[in-house]
Parts: structure tokens; sequence; C-alpha cells
């Protein structure tokens, strides 16, 4: 006999891999049902069972598939003790248990059996997959390594009867279907009879018994769908936000969860634009959280500090717009563990002063670096030993505590919730964000009662990727290139479509537009200001900073150690050039020197003697290590400092080159040298350079 089963869940396993004593990591059984047919093809025994849930609620996006909420699996639900048993006394009458893509189903009720402390049958259970036995026979194109892809449930049952059966996401609707293609597979010979457990005998009685195509049985095949009193509750919410819509906050709004161009292909807004907005509209503030990085930080303080309307800050006027910088990084369980894709979840933060970028921006270093897995990783770890001068928001859907309330549970997001609460302080804060989406209704709905209980403070937020709302289509294309997608290809989850976001709201609303949005809510406006007051004022920028280059002890000079002065770097640099000199030159004319001494004096009052030192150092090595570099291009050709200490190799007084070109005595500024080396052997210059000067003092432009 055969038992064709189906299960219906609170989500999808974090690790597919991990054991299933790993409690934590699989899912609850929502919904398990089953059929018994004999070797005939008979059906001698349904079921279908609602399960009470047990210490867990039911989360909204599971809700959303399979239509059980946690309320109605309250009042409609069996205990899982009395389901299981029922399961296993028929599991045990069967020779096979049969599914659709059956090893999650046998994993789900598998890991329930075990948390009962009940022994897995399931675990050596001979099994059929009508998934597996399917895919040759259904011939579906773009499977891995160019193979067949597995097929749907209906895309399996079109194949056999010619007609659609919507995936109802129902486990009795589902086995319903199953059986029937289980069965007629095994009529046709797709799955052969000695691998269905049948005698020659027996196949033989089976056909002359159906002759024809099976037929559904009709048993319960209609969704689950929510109960009238759960849809009453959700008007009543309704109607009471409707009835406060015009207390509107005259509290000054601010974005913050701001996303630029350095949210590399996912963001389109130029910094410099995205100041101008905010200045425009009237903002007291305007916020910057590019996804796990902060290459946009110093142009974004720049811009803000910059711009005409803070043009008296150096009178001590307080600026009439805050620059809040921070970055949105991707929150997860361990960001050293690489053998599961854990991408984890974005949490927005901003620094409150000087030390809360350096602090943010060596999480956000240790999670391209340390953490990279698919993307940059921090943990919770790692962000409690940076907190310092720091704020945390709760995010976007995609926040760690939202994607609990949605795919998890509320009361694993209220535990969550209090460990953010706990670490930050008045440093946490709610983010509500409402771009017209079921999920963040729910999310919102459960985030503002955490808030009230444990006394957060709420903001109201957009989630920003775009400038103005004519902007979504550019940025839905940019969207397109990030994933080699074609833009015609319809949006969702799944094979043959793409990702992109769900409408265009995500744009860079008025103060206006967000104080209507938040009517009911104005303590969302409000508490804006609470959080920019934190915000204090600083700058990014600084003088350049040089690893250290290590010169002969006869050139150092003591001194250098007690004020920061280059006496030392200088020495050794106009010695290596006029040793240059006599090496490049037959005689060194007055010209010559008084060129040469010339530079010197500029390079010493710009301060980078170091700098020269570097770069003739691994030029040197370069060519000791037979890696071809170039004679020289650009302004550095003009200096005859760059062409003796082998820098260059083109002589800027015989081609009579300007150095002003290069360095300008009336504007200082870091010199620029390009350099050329072969394909091959750039890689292992640039090794060379990391390995001396270390890794933290060496940076590629991207």
């Amino acid at each position: 006999m055969y038992l064709i089963f189906d299960t219906e869940t609170t989500g999808l396993p974090q690790n597919w891999k991990a054991p299933l004593t790993d409690f934590n990591n699989w899912p609850r059984c929502v919904q398990l049902a089953w059929q018994v047919h004999d070797v005939e093809g008979k059906m001698i025994e349904v079921k279908n069972y609602i399960i009470k849930p047990e210490g867990y609620d039911i989360p909204f996006n599971a809700e959303k598939i399979h239509g059980i909420s946690t309320d109605r699996a309250n009042k409609q639900g069996i205990s899982l003790n009395v389901v299981l048993a029922e399961f296993v006394k028929d599991v045990q009458k069967c020779k096979f248990v049969v599914g659709h893509n059956v090893s999650f189903d046998n994993s789900i009720v598998g890991c329930e059996l075990l948390r009962k402390d009940m022994p897995n049958l399931l675990a050596d259970f001979p099994a059929l997959d009508t998934k597996d036995d399917a895919t040759n026979y259904c011939a579906i194109p773009g499977g891995r390594g160019g193979r067949f892809k597995w097929p749907k449930l209906t895309e399996l049952h079109v194949k056999l009867f010619g007609e659609a059966f919507a995936e109802a996401h129902n486990a009795s609707a589902d086995v319903e279907a199953t059986a029937r293609c289980f069965l007629e597979l095994i009529r046709l010979g797709v799955i052969p009879f000695a691998k269905a457990g049948m005698t020659a005998e027996e196949l033989q009685n089976y056909k002359s018994i159906n002759q024809n195509p099976f037929e559904l049985i009709g048993l319960n095949i209609e969704p689950y769908s929510p109960i009238a009193t759960e849809q009453l509750a959700d008007d009543i919410i309704v109607e009471q936000e409707d009835e406060v819509v015009n207390e509107i906050s005259e509290s000054p709004f601010a974005h913050l969860h701001v996303h630029s161009q350095f949210s590399i292909l996912q963001a389109t807004i130029d910094v410099k634009a995205l100041v101008n907005k905010a200045a425009k509209m009237g903002m007291p503030a305007v916020g910057l959280t590019d996804h796990t990085n902060m290459f946009g930080a110093y142009k974004f303080i720049d811009a803000v500090l910059s711009h005409p309307i803070n043009a008296n800050l150096e009178k001590g006027e307080t600026p009439k717009l805050k620059a809040v910088l921070g970055c949105e990084l991707n929150v997860c369980k361990n960001h050293a563990d690489k053998s599961v894709k854990d991408y984890g979840a974005q949490v927005p933060f901003f620094c409150k002063n000087k030390n809360g970028f350096h602090n943010l921006a060596k999480l956000s270093s240790l999670g391209n670096v340390e953490g990279f897995y698919y993307v940059p990783r921090v943990d919770k770890e790692l962000i409690a030993s940076h907190k310092q001068d720091l704020i945390a928001l709760t995010g976007s859907t995609y926040g760690i505590i939202p994607n609990l309330i949605l795919n998890v549970g509320e009361g694993q997001a209220e535990e969550e919730f209090k460990w953010w609460l706990d670490t930050f302080g008045d440093d946490f804060y709610v983010e509500i964000n409402r771009h017209n989406l079921d999920e963040e209704r729910h999310v919102n709905k459960v985030l503002i009662a955490f808030a009230h209980k444990y006394d957060v403070k709420i903001i109201a937020s957009n989630n920003v990727y775009y400038l103005d709302k004519e902007d979504a289509n550019a940025h839905d294309i940019l969207l397109c290139v990030k994933d080699g997608e074609q833009q015609e290809t319809p949006k969702g989850s799944g094979r043959g479509f793409r990702y992109g976001f769900p409408n265009e709201e995500f744009y860079f609303k008025s103060s206006k537009e967000m104080q209507e949005l938040f009517a009911d809510l104005p303590e969302a406006i409000d508490n804006i200001t609470h959080l920019i007051d934190k915000i204090e004022p600083y700058t990014l920028a600084r003088e350049v900073l040089l690893p250290e280059f290590d010169i002969p002890l006869e050139f150092v000079d003591v001194k250098d150690k007690e004020d920061g002065g280059k006496r030392g770097e200088n020495a050794y640099l106009k010695h290596l050039t006029y040793e240059g000199a006599n090496e490049r030159y037959v005689e060194i004319t007055d010209e010559i020197k008084e060129r040469i001494d010339f530079e010197l004096q500029v390079i010493e009052n710009s301060g980078y003697p170091g700098y020269f030192l570097i770069v003739q150092d691994f030029i040197r090595q370069a060519r000791t290590m037979d890696v071809s570099v170039g004679p020289g291009r650009g302004s550095a050709a003009g200096s005859v400092v760059a062409y003796c200490t082998t820098i260059t190799n083109v002589d800027p007084i015989k081609y009579a080159l300007l150095f002003e070109r290069f360095l300008n005595p009336e504007r200082v500024s870091l010199p620029d040298i390009d350099i050329d080396f072969d394909d091959e052997g750039r890689g292992r210059i640039i090794d060379w350079v990391v390995n001396k000067y270390g890794k933290e003092n060496v940076a590629q432009i991207i």
C-alpha cells in the first residue's frame, strides 16, 4: 500500500542540510493530510488535520500562502500528538510513502516526531517522489547543468491530464493531485512497477482495473480562507486609521533611510542631488544608508557641510541641514560561518558622531573582509562590540525583526526586539514604513505594539532608492542590469520571474506627503527630531595618511618623532634623487641642479616626500621581479625627481616638460602618479606592496 501525504508549514528551513534535531532550524507543521491507496490504486483511507500550535505563532507570510492563521489553528487544530499517532499508524500499514518533493515533507514530519521524543520511522522508510520520477517524462528545459528541471505539481498535472491544477497550498488538495499523478505515472509505466513494489501480475491487474486515466476524487480541495472574525478585525483597524486622518504632525520630517548610487546597482540617487533635494524641501537633515558599504561617506558629509544652506557654519551657526550618515548592514547568525548561505537581514545604523563613524566603518569593513560569503555580513556579537555612538533601527520588511514577524513568529520577533533594546537602549528606534504593502501593514501593527509595550520611540520612514517617482522605471532597469534580466520578464519568485520592487513608492517624498501618510501616527514624525538631535556634526576631511617608509638610520632625524616632521624622509629623497641624477646625466649642470632643488623644495613644502619614496620603492621592486613597468605617463612625466628616482623613464628637461602640471607650488595637493604594469606581473607587485605595507594600508580604487 501507498501513503501519499503533504504538509503545510510555518516556512522554510534556513539550512536545508541541518540535522532534524536542530529544532530551531526546521519549521513547524501546520497541516498534515494523507491518503492511503492499495496496490490496485483504490483509496482506503483519507485524513486531513490542522495542527494546534504549541508555543509558536504561524507567521504572516506563511498564512498568506496556506490561509491558516494562528487563531484559526488554535480554534480548529488538533493536538500534534494525536495527529502524529494517526499518521504513524497508517504509515506502518504501507510499503511506501509518496509525495511531490517528498524529502521536504519527510523532514518536516520527521522533525515533529523527534520533537515529541518519538522515533522517526520516516528516516529509512521507502519513499517515492513524483517530482524526481517525472522529471525526464515532463522534459522541461532549464535545469542545472543542462538537465531538465523538476516539474511543479501543476506542470506534472498538465502533462498527464491536459488540464491545469492550481496549486492550492492546502495539504489536502495537494495530496489529491499528487495521488492522481502518482497512480497515473504507474499506469503509464513512467514509474516502473518494480520500483513501486509491484509484481508483474499485480501490474497487469492494476492496468486491467484502471484502463482509463485517473480522475480527481473531489475531496476537500478548496484552499483555506481567513475566517470572518479575522476579516472583521482588519476592517476595524482600517476604520480606526481613517478616524484620525486629520491629526497631522507639524514637526519637521527628514528622510533617513536613503540609498545612493554607492549601493551598487541597487539605487539611482546621486549624493549631491540628494543633498540638494533635502535642502530645497527644507528638511532639517538627510540620511544615507547604503547597503553594506560607506563608499559615499566622504562625498555625502562634504556635500552637506559645503551646501550654501550651511554657509555660516564657520561662524558657529547651527547647521540648517544635518548629515545623518549611516549604513545598512546584513546581520546574520555567525559572520564567520561560511558553510551555510545565510545572507542575514538588513539593519540600518547611524553614526551619532565621529567615534560612531569609526565604529560603523569598522563594522562595514569586517563585513566585507571577514564576513563576506555571497554578501558582506556581520553578526550580533560584532555589533555589540562596536555599538558605541551608534543608532539602530528595526529597518524595512527585510530587517531582522520584521523578517521574524513575517516568516517565523511574533514570539521570536519579540525576543529579538528585546535584544536590540537591551543592546542599544535609547538609541534603538522602531522604523515604520508605509509603501502600501500588505506585509508592511502587518509588520507595522506588531512593531507599534512592541514599541508601546517597551517604550521605544517610533519614527516614520520611506525606504528611498530613487529621488522622484518618475525615476521608478529607471530604477527597475538598474535592477535588471544587476541581475542580468530582461525588463519584460514578469516580477515574481521562481523560474521565469525576476526581482523587482512591488510598486513606485520608494522615492524621496515631500514632508507634506510623509506627514499626511502618518497622520494617524503623528509621534512617528515628531520622534525624527529626537533622533536628529543626537547627531553631532563632524567632518571626514583630514590630511593624507601614508604608510611609514623605513629610511636608513643615517637619515633618521630624532626631531621628526617629536613634532611629526619629515626631515628624514626629505633628506633620504634628496639623496636618492642626486644618486639617480648621477646615473641619468653625464653632467649635473646648474640648470639640472636648480630644477632638482626646486622640485625637492616643493615636495618638502607639500609634506609628501614619503609618497615619492614609497612609489620608487615598489617600482624598483617590480623591475627586480621582472615585471614590466611603463616609462611614465600623465603629469608625473614632468618631474625630474620622478625621473632620477626611476619612477619614470622620460627626461622632462630634454623634452621641456612642466613640473607645475604635476605639483603646483601655488596649490599643493597630493600628486597623482600613473603607473602601468604588465597584466601578468600586476598582481604580483600588488601582493608585494600589501605584504610590505600591510593590507590595512593598501587599497584599490573601485
